[in-house]
């Protein structure tokens, strides 16, 4: 072994201090104690075990696997700063044996991108850190392909984490499959059924089968529904989860006891996986980076860099000019082949390599609610087969709340999608359709609404280029540039499976199969369903808190308790939460900075998913969240206030909480039986003893004083703010009349102030002394 590396040293003039002083040289997270089975030569990957008397201590870094007399040698990425090794290494084949990551944790952001600036050149380029993106870049780099990975924003902020958060075949498309007898439907429904079972195997913790409940209220649609529920089963073949099954009337009330009862005749169930979608592409993406990729988020890429083919004299794709979004540094990351894996913003790369390429991409925006988790059971979703307008609508269980959703609308390319009123709406009335009667389904719990942009393409080889194409495209441009477009998230793996297989083609990488079939993503592999214990006994969590950590990062979870502050009590011993209804804990904000995270935007909505579930709990946490990132990446309080604005203005356009806040305006109208408005002004006049015809908090807080209840001041002033409506510092008897109005109309729910006055109201009342001649006389 060691005449090897001295001759391997002589050979690049590397001498023994250059190769231990830089700060790139970290120890060997291979640990390999016998030769790798799995591999494309069928070569034994000799560890470096020992180098210069220090055990487990590496000479090379990156991506780094040196053949060296048939032998290969696997390294660990280490990279901090550049070295000439680094640079002008010449790359002869990377790992392409899958074991074990050559990083225990991914490479900080900073070191990410020395990387991409200092690396002389990649084999590939992804640009887009979504699922697609996130996949091929996994992929490639699991082949032993030096990669690199750029995001414009963060790793899922678009389309892959504005989903349905399932991970499923598609029943409705098996249905048009074998109705239309469309073989390409068939293939698509087959190969994602096939991606569903290797999901949940290789990610199990931010997975898991959900059954689905088709409610049938025809007697003719029973063995019609059912024989394509069984179709569904039999093509999933060995990779079905469940085998579906039919309940009669009384067990679908039973499982589902909110569910419309006029004329039900039974339902069928059927079984499909659900998922985190953003953690889920968070997970691609850090297990990318454990393996080598150099990833980074908020870096644009703002054009493409060629070069000239000195054998055919055209000109190719050879990387691109990337520019850092949070510094404004610009540099160039070359690679022998980009790949544009962009979602909705694939024409915009494709016209970087050609301004005259024709669109290929027809966006659709697809909105979904979330409501309280009282509307769904807690393990079963609703299909609703055929909406009011032949669309699709699911109604599930997620993170204790209910989605439901989603439409189906053409939409301009935006970076910023917002839900509108008529699609929320939409949704309600659908919803309105399978419940009871009992359950009144309210605007006002409507706790957050999101779009996201489905990029549908065409493929742009038909000769029929208006058809939009129900599969993925993998499109490879006159110039080398490669796009990925298309398909769904369930398939993001089979996607970035034929995007690299044509890129190795086209660009004549030195590269094996895909070997991302049962991959564990970060997390997966050492995580359990009783996990939680460990993290209840060794750490003193809650229960619903520790819960919650073993689902997100599986068995990183342990690194994440072991960062809780103690929150000062009996029980939980450590683990202060970030808004008391939700089990996320103020550590996750320090490791989400570990995981990249870099905005407050970041952490409420895709390293917490606190704006995806309650718009209101994620804006109550966004003070102490900017604090506590601040206090981590050297904030000043400029930069905080400007985190604070934008994380708002996030929550108010694309999560929901302006469609919300319209919903009481100081324009809504009065819509009250005058019985009603007496009972209303009855109770204002409780709080407005000296008929001023507002209340103040002075007001409130004499209220609450006299039947004994404390609040402290910031918080009575959040509760009157949300009824102040022209913001004048108090609420006007018109402004109390206009929230119970809204209330009364479903527009408005959960309503502090409305709740905190009838109980107030009520309490007051209980205390009204007796009469006297009322109590039989008396002393």
């Amino acid at each position: 072994m060691g005449w090897a590396l001295a001759l391997f040293r002589l050979k690049n003039g590397i001498s023994k201090g250059s190769e231990r002083d830089s700060s790139c040289w970290r120890r060997c997270s291979c640990h390999y104690s016998r030769p790798l089975s799995v591999c494309s030569l069928q070569k034994e990957a000799i560890p470096v075990r020992k180098l210069m008397g220090k055990e487990d201590e590496c000479l090379l870094t990156s991506f780094d696997c040196v053949h060296l007399q048939g032998m290969r040698f696997m390294f660990t990425n280490g990279i901090h700063t550049p070295s000439p090794l680094q640079v002008n290494l010449a790359f002869v084949e990377a790992a392409d044996c899958v074991s074990e990551p050559v990083n225990r944790e991914p490479p900080s952001r900073e070191a990410q991108i020395l990387t991409l600036k200092n690396t002389t050149e990649f084999d590939v380029l992804v640009i887009g850190g979504g699922a697609t993106g996130s996949g091929c870049a996994l992929d490639a780099v699991t082949r032993g392909l030096k990669t690199a990975l750029v995001e414009r924003d963060d790793f899922s902020s678009g389309t892959s984490s504005r989903s349905t958060k399932l991970i499923h075949g598609g029943v409705r498309y098996l249905q048009k499959a074998i109705m239309k007898l469309d073989i390409e439907q068939y293939r698509m429904v087959k190969e994602a059924l096939h991606e569903r079972a290797n999901l949940l195997e290789i990610a199990p913790h931010l997975s898991a089968p959900l059954p689905i409940m088709l409610p049938i209220y025809k007697w003719w649609q029973l063995p019609y529904y059912w024989v394509g529920i069984k179709l569904y089963d039999l093509v999933a073949g060995s990779n079905c989860l469940k085998s579906s099954y039919v309940l009669s009337k009384s067990r679908a009330l039973e499982h589902f006891p909110m569910l419309q009862k006029d004329k039900l005749v039974g339902a069928i169930v059927y079984y499909d996986g659900q998922h985190n979608d953003a953690r889920m592409n968070l997970a691609i993406a850090l297990t990318a980076a454990r393996y080598g990729a150099a990833t980074a988020n908020y870096m644009e890429v703002v054009s493409l860099l060629k070069k000239t083919d000195p054998q055919t004299g055209k000109e190719r794709v050879s990387g691109a000019r990337c520019k850092d979004v949070l510094t404004g540094q610009e540099f160039d990351v070359r690679a022998k082949c980009v790949i544009n894996a962009t979602g909705p913003f694939t024409d915009t790369v494709r016209r970087m390599d050609d301004k005259d390429a024709t669109a290929i991409c027809q966006p659709s925006a697809g909105v979904h609610i979330v409501m309280p988790g009282y509307y769904s059971p807690e393990s079963m979703g609703l299909l609703d087969p055929a909406t009011s307008d032949g669309r699709v609508i699911f109604f599930l269980p997620w993170q204790k709340m209910t989605i439901a959703g989603t439409t189906d609308t053409p939409t301009d390319v935006t970076n910023h999608p917002i839900p509108s009123e008529e699609d929320i709406n939409f949704i309600l009335n659908e919803v309105r359709n399978y419940l009871s009667s009992d359950v009144e389904v309210r605007r006002g719990d409507v706790l957050a609404a999101w779009s996201g942009i489905r990029p549908l393409v065409t493929d742009p080889k038909s000769a029929d280029t208006q058809s939009i194409s129900r599969n993925h495209v993998v499109d490879i441009s006159e110039s080398g540039l490669i796009t990925i477009a298309g398909g769904k998230w369930t398939t993001y793996r089979s996607m970035a499976e034929d995007t690299i297989n044509a890129a190795v083609k086209a660009h004549n990488l030195n590269a094996g199969p895909s070997r991302t079939v049962g991959l564990f993503l970060q997390g997966g592999k050492d995580w359990s369903p009783t996990l939680y214990i460990r993290l209840v006994q060794d750490y003193g969590l809650e229960s619903e808190v520790a819960q919650h950590l073993a689902a997100t990062y599986g068995d990183k979870a342990f690194e994440v308790a072991k960062m809780a502050s103690v929150t000062g009590k009996r029980w939980p011993i450590v683990g202060v939460r970030l808004v008391s209804e939700f089990p996320y804990i103020e550590a996750e904000v320090k490791y989400g900075i570990k995981e990249y995270a870099c905005t407050a935007v970041d952490m409420i909505s895709r390293r917490t998913r606190l704006a995806f579930l309650n718009v209101q709990a994620a804006e109550e946490a966004l003070p102490r969240i900017v604090e506590l990132m601040g206090r981590e990446l050297n904030w000043n309080d400029s930069k905080k206030e400007e985190e604070l604005e934008t994380a708002r203005k996030f929550l108010y356009y694309e999560m929901g909480y302006k469609s919300r806040s319209e919903q009481l305006t100081d324009r809504s109208e009065i819509s009250l039986l005058p019985s009603d408005i007496d009972r209303y002004k009855k109770r204002f006049h409780k709080f407005d003893a000296d008929q001023k015809g507002f209340i103040t908090i002075v007001d409130v807080q004499r209220v609450l004083e006299s039947i004994n209840v404390q609040m402290d001041e910031n918080t009575l002033h959040e509760i009157l703010n949300e009824v102040d409506l022209n913001k004048n510092g108090q609420v006007e008897l018109n402004e109390f009349l206009q929230l119970m109005s809204a209330i009364q109309k479903g527009r408005v729910s959960g309503s502090r102030l409305a709740i905190l006055m009838k109980t107030a109201e009520e309490n007051l009342d209980r205390r009204v002394p007796i009469p006297v001649d009322r109590s039989c006389g008396g002393l």
